[in-house]
């Protein structure tokens, strides 16, 4: 097995490179950076591709000639804009700037926020609280109630319970998260019928303030909505992905035998079935909460005035902070390289027969 987790980790090196230079090639190609993010704001442009319609055109050509390298930067002094290039460093041919921003990556110096003067270290930091609260409570929530829901529907598989709880779970997985999460604002938090819940925030203003418990009830009350709303479409999946695994271990020969020296049906069930059938879904948790955790709801985060991950990746890409997207990218990359590390040795945990160095053998 060390074998096996060495060469996975060597292997995390090429894969990490890839993402890397793929992403850095493509944002070469798009248009809009930083440098013309910070003309427009000047010039008070409130769409800085705007200007790529040719609307100005005509001021661009009287002042630098029609061969100007930034649409944005048409009427003013072309020092300012080559200090601005300095500055951001884009002064630089491409691959420079790419082996600098790799060699400080292994560092792990992520370097500073274009518009926000925080170090991304930092900045990620500030945002983790609220991506962590929904990453780990939606996917406690959807495993303590898939698993057992996925079980009974295994065990009664055809039956009116089976039908009408795949109904249930199937109309709710078809419902976007966003619609849900409006739906849950204008019932119970003041938008049109209750005001029970929070409209915004993970905390109230006065949380400093209060007791040990006031503040557990405090953040619970705030999250509850979010919570509900980033879960509600992930029942579907587990849940029949639970029921299937059960089902198909039902069949097996081993379960026939169990039975036929009279062990009751609870303890074929969850002293046989259970441990090889939750193999593939106990084993792939820590990657649904990583997904959950970095992907983060962007819409969710800005129906509820959340400021998480998912919003930071958004404004991020928006505004071409170059900083926070490439340093974003590379260490949830590791993570989740390291993560799919992590998943193969839960499959050895929960099921020892498993191999990995057989298996490539």
């Amino acid at each position: 097995m060390g074998a096996y987790i060495l060469r996975r980790l060597l292997l995390i090196i090429p894969t990490l490179l890839g993402i890397m230079i793929i992403n850095f090639a493509l944002v070469q190609f798009v248009p809009g950076g930083p440098v013309e993010q910070v003309l427009a704001k000047i010039q008070g442009e409130g769409d800085v591709t705007a200007g790529f319609t040719g609307g100005s055109q005509d001021l661009g050509e009287e002042t630098f000639g029609s061969d100007s390298d930034y649409v944005g930067a048409r009427g003013l002094p072309k020092e300012f804009i080559e200090e601005l290039e300095r500055e951001f460093g884009f002064d630089k041919p491409p691959l420079e700037r790419f082996l600098t921003m790799m060699w400080n990556y292994i560092r792990f110096d992520f370097g500073e926020s274009y518009f926000r003067s925080i170090s991304v270290f930092d900045l990620v930091l500030e945002k983790m609280p609220v991506s962590i609260s929904l990453g780990l409570w939606s996917t406690l929530i959807a495993y303590i109630v898939s698993i057992p829901l996925g079980i009974r529907k295994a065990v009664r598989d055809g039956t009116k319970f089976d039908t009408w709880t795949s109904g249930i779970i199937i109309g709710a997985y078809a419902i976007p998260g966003f619609l849900f999460a409006i739906l849950l604002l204008v019932l119970f938090a003041g938008g049109s019928y209750w005001q029970i819940f929070p409209l915004r925030g993970l905390t109230s203003d006065n949380f400093d303030d209060l007791s040990l418990l006031g503040k557990i009830g405090d953040y619970f009350w705030h999250i509850a909505l979010p919570v509900i709303a980033s879960t509600i479409s992930g029942f579907a999946t587990l849940t029949l992905l639970t029921k299937n695994s059960f089902l198909d271990e039902i069949k097996k020969q081993y379960v026939m035998t169990a039975r036929a020296k009279g062990l009751s049906e609870s303890a074929v069930l969850y002293g046989h079935i259970f441990r090889n059938a939750m193999l593939i879904v106990i084993a792939g948790m820590p990657a649904v909460f990583i997904g959950v955790f970095f992907g983060g709801s962007i819409i969710i985060e800005t129906v509820f005035s959340l400021d998480g991950l998912g919003r930071l990746g958004f404004e991020a890409a928006v505004q071409r902070d170059y900083p926070v997207m490439f340093g974003t990218l590379f260490f949830f990359s590791l993570i989740g390289l390291v993560i799919g590390i992590i998943s193969d040795l839960m499959y050895v945990l929960i099921d020892p027969r498993i191999d990995f160095e057989k298996r490539e053998g």
